[in-house]
């Protein structure tokens, strides 16, 4: 196969072909050795593509299970996302993929092949290999068939890598029409590798294909190999499913005492507002409102005022000063928070029966509502890398609260929602079980 390649700095062609003669790998089998009786004539600057299916039967990456589910769960790191029996995950390699790469084609029955257990290393042995058995200074790319977010059908892509310059970083320089290229980084061996793919093919019996014309992509010193393609979790806008990204942004959602200095997105916070306002609430009904408080000075005037309140109600009660000042200092959260929001209940909506029971029944109900609105505003906070800590002392001076933000008798306050960027991970948080929170009938 001969292509184009556009750019004024590309070679004007290359030629890509697969390569005939070469045996069943069995455990034990010198790859590199097989490629080279293969392909005598390989030339410094080839691009040498081999099916990671081979280096594992090479490499004796072949389990015998009867049970396919078992050898995923064992290759499996992370489960990113699962519909019925499939199941996309992050495996030992770091590579996100369909049933962790594990494979049950092209092998005896009863038996499953793994992918190689460091491919990069793998690469570098057969670049090595073929520098013996040839004298060439050749790249070389391990390839595996993978799909693709938003995109069907499968290609080849690279799973390990040795001089190959893996990723091609055209930013700073400019297009053909002068423009400044910022975000342009370029695949290069994921592109070699789907190249080889259209003419090895899946069931041809050729898993090893040459590159020849392209010796701007062999570089004897990158040995940053494959591992380089795998977005970092920092860096992954679109790291699990979508039933997968709510139990983890659910379990994100955890309380946050300490903050850095980092502002807080306004706008970060008023989306998790619009996620607050999507819980159910009674006789559709809209119960929630939010009052921000983006401004230092009012959750210094609003948190000054709630303390004066306290220490009446402790003094009240006979507390000592130093069991009153110990007790202040719970409130610290919330003043060295850099952003507070104060959820409110509001019963607009709400029905009257003049008979205490249900009249009790009816708050309750709106009392639930505003709950779910605040939980939902705290893990809308969580998916947005913010940090939450809600605390209930507006709900003990309400009408301090509502005489300082100047906010109408019938909205209750809530509670405060501190805000900000967490200063440090929070720890582990111990995993519950269901079982002890269910009783069945």
């Amino acid at each position: 196969m001969t292509a184009a390649l556009p750019g004024p700095a590309a070679p004007a062609e290359y030629r890509v072909w697969a390569l005939d003669g070469l045996p069943e790998v069995r455990p034990g089998d010198d790859v590199a050795k097989l490629i080279a009786a293969a392909a005598p004539d390989l030339a410094d600057g080839d691009v040498v593509l081999v099916t990671s299916k081979i280096v594992s039967k090479a490499e004796g990456r072949i389990l015998a299970a009867d049970d396919r589910e078992e050898a995923i769960d064992a290759e499996t790191v992370r489960v990113v996302a699962r519909r019925g029996t499939l199941r996309i995950v992050q495996n030992r390699q770091g590579l996100v993929m369909a049933a962790a790469g594990v494979d049950a084609s092209n092998t005896p029955a009863g038996t499953v092949l793994l992918l190689p257990a460091d491919p990069d290393a793998s690469a570098r042995g057969i670049r090595e290999g073929l520098r013996e058995a040839l004298g060439v200074d050749v790249g070389v790319v391990v390839t595996d068939t993978f799909g693709r977010p938003w995109r069907s059908g499968l290609t080849d892509v690279a799973i390990g890598a040795a001089g190959v310059r893996v990723l091609d970083d055209l930013r700073g320089g400019t297009d053909a029409y002068g423009n400044p290229l910022s975000a342009t980084v370029v695949a290069t061996a994921d592109e070699l590798a789907a190249a080889g793919d259209l003419v090895k093919g899946k069931a041809a019996g050729r898993p090893v294909a040459v590159v020849r014309g392209l010796p701007h992509v062999v570089d004897g010193d990158d040995d940053s190999g494959a591992a380089a393609l795998v977005r970092d979790a920092a860096d992954d806008m679109f790291r699990l499913g979508t039933s997968e990204a709510v139990r983890e942004a659910v379990t994100l959602r955890r309380t946050v005492r300490e903050f850095t200095d980092r502002p807080v997105d306004p706008g970060a916070v008023r989306r998790a507002v619009a996620a607050a306002v999507t819980a159910p609430a009674p006789h559709h009904t809209t119960p929630w409102r939010f009052v921000l408080l983006e401004s230092e000075s009012a959750r210094l005037r609003l948190l000054d005022a709630m303390r004066e309140a306290w220490i009446a109600d402790l003094r009240r009660d006979g507390r000592s000063e130093e069991s009153i000042a110990k007790r202040v200092r719970r409130g610290d959260v919330l003043r060295n928070a850099p952003y507070l929001a104060v959820p409110c209940l509001v019963m607009d909506g709400a029905h009257h029966y003049g008979d205490p029971r249900r009249d009790a029944a009816e708050r309750e109900m709106f009392v639930v509502a505003a709950g779910a609105g605040v939980q939902n505003f705290l893990v809308a906070l969580a998916g947005e890398r913010l940090g939450s800590a809600w605390v209930s002392s507006t709900m003990f001076c309400r009408d301090v609260v509502r005489d300082v933000l100047g906010l109408p008798a019938e909205w209750d306050p809530m509670g405060a929602v501190a805000i900000g960027h967490p200063a440090a991970p929070p720890k582990e948080r111990p995993a519950r079980s269901a079982d002890a929170f269910v009783e069945v009938r």
